[in-house]
C-alpha cells in the first residue's frame, strides 16, 4: 500500500465555536445539508455541501450513476437545462400514489409545464432553440458552434432586437455569425438555403447583429475554403497542398487583398491542377466555389501575375 508523505505541515482552519454554548463539536447532516452543534443542537449552517463520495466508490459511481449532477447549463436549451419537472407516480418516500390522486398529479404536471413558458421571452427561446437545433444538424455544425450561436441569439433577445421581427431570420443570422467568428466555412447562401427566410432578410439581420452587438468577425481568407473546395471537387491531396503553398506566397505580397476569398481559393486550385498536369473544368470549379467563370479567370490571371508564373 502506497504511503503519502507531506513536505509541508497540513494547516487546518480553526472551527468557529457555537454562538450559544461556545462548543466546537459539530455534526454534519449530509441528507438535510445542515451543520449542527452536538452539544446544544443549534443549527450552525443550513447550506452544507455534500463534497463527494469516498475514493473507493467514486469512479464506479461516476460511471454507473449520474443522479448527483445534470447535463450542465447550456445556452442552446431554452431554459439552459436547469429546469425541474414533476414526473413519476410515487411520492417523496417512494410510495406509489393512489389512483384517486393521480388525476390531481397530472393536473399539477400540466400547470408546471405551462408555467415554464408563460413569459414571452421563454416562449421565444423555446421556438428559437428548436430551430437552432434543426439548422445546426442540417448544416452539420459542431456543438460549440451551436452554443456560440445560442449566446449570440440570447444577446439579441436581451437587447430587444427581435421584437416585431422574424425569429427564424435571427437564428440563421446567429449561426452564420458564429461560423464567421470561429472560421467555419459556411457561406451565407448555404445557411439561407436551409433556413425558412429569404437571403435578403437574413443578410440584413446579420448586419444588424454585427452592428448592435459589436461583433468583430475575422476577415475571411482564401486558405479557409481550400479544404472544402478540394473535397467537393475530389482533388488529390498533393494538388491541394500545392494550392495552399501558392496562396501562402501570394499573401506575402498582399496583392490579392480585398478580393473574393472563394474566387481566389478556386483560382489557386485551378492553377495548382494546371501546374501538376491535371485537367480541371473551369465551370465545375466555379460552380463548387459558388462564383462565376469570369471571376475565376480574372483571379487566375491575377494569381499568375502575382506569383510571376508565365
Amino acid at each position: 500500500m502506497s504511503q503519502l508523505f507531506l513536505t509541508e505541515p497540513l494547516i487546518c482552519e480553526p472551527e468557529i465555536p457555537c454562538p450559544l454554548c461556545d462548543s466546537v463539536d459539530r455534526f454534519t447532516d449530509i441528507n438535510n445539508g445542515e451543520e449542527v452543534c452536538t452539544n446544544c443542537g443549534c443549527v450552525l449552517n443550513d447550506t452544507a455541501l455534500n463534497r463527494g463520495l469516498n475514493g473507493e466508490n467514486y469512479y464506479h459511481h461516476r460511471a454507473t450513476n449520474t443522479r448527483r449532477h445534470g447535463t450542465g447549463a447550456k445556452p442552446s436549451i431554452y431554459d439552459r437545462g436547469l429546469n425541474t419537472f414533476i414526473s413519476g407516480n410515487t411520492d417523496a418516500y417512494g410510495t406509489k400514489i393512489k389512483q384517486e390522486n393521480m388525476k390531481q398529479l397530472r393536473r399539477l404536471q400540466r400547470q408546471d409545464n405551462r408555467s415554464k413558458i408563460n413569459e414571452s421571452a421563454m416562449r421565444n427561446l423555446s421556438i428559437a432553440m428548436a430551430e437552432l437545433d434543426r439548422l445546426t444538424t442540417v448544416l452539420n455544425l459542431p456543438p460549440y458552434i451551436k452554443e456560440h450561436a445560442a449566446v449570440i441569439y440570447r444577446k439579441a433577445l436581451t437587447k430587444d432586437l427581435i421584437r416585431g421581427r422574424s425569429i427564424d431570420s435571427f437564428v440563421a443570422a446567429s449561426i452564420y455569425a458564429a461560423c464567421r467568428m470561429n472560421n467555419i466555412p459556411r457561406p451565407l447562401k448555404t445557411v439561407v438555403e436551409e433556413s425558412k427566410r429569404l437571403h435578403k432578410e437574413v443578410s440584413m439581420t446579420y448586419r444588424m447583429l454585427v452592428e448592435e452587438l459589436n461583433l468583430k468577425p475575422p476577415i475571411d481568407k482564401p486558405l479557409k475554403y481550400i479544404p472544402e473546395l478540394a473535397a467537393k471537387l475530389d482533388i488529390p491531396r498533393p494538388t491541394e497542398r500545392a494550392a495552399i503553398k501558392l496562396l501562402l506566397k501570394a499573401e506575402e505580397t498582399k496583392a490579392l487583398a480585398g478580393k473574393d476569398p472563394r474566387g481566389v481559393a478556386a483560382a489557386a486550385l485551378y492553377l495548382a491542377s494546371t501546374l501538376n498536369g491535371e485537367k480541371m473544368v473551369q465551370s465545375k470549379i466555379a460552380r463548387a466555389a459558388e462564383t462565376t467563370e469570369v471571376t475565376l479567370r480574372n483571379r487566375y490571371r491575377g494569381l499568375k501575375q502575382v506569383l510571376g508564373i508565365v
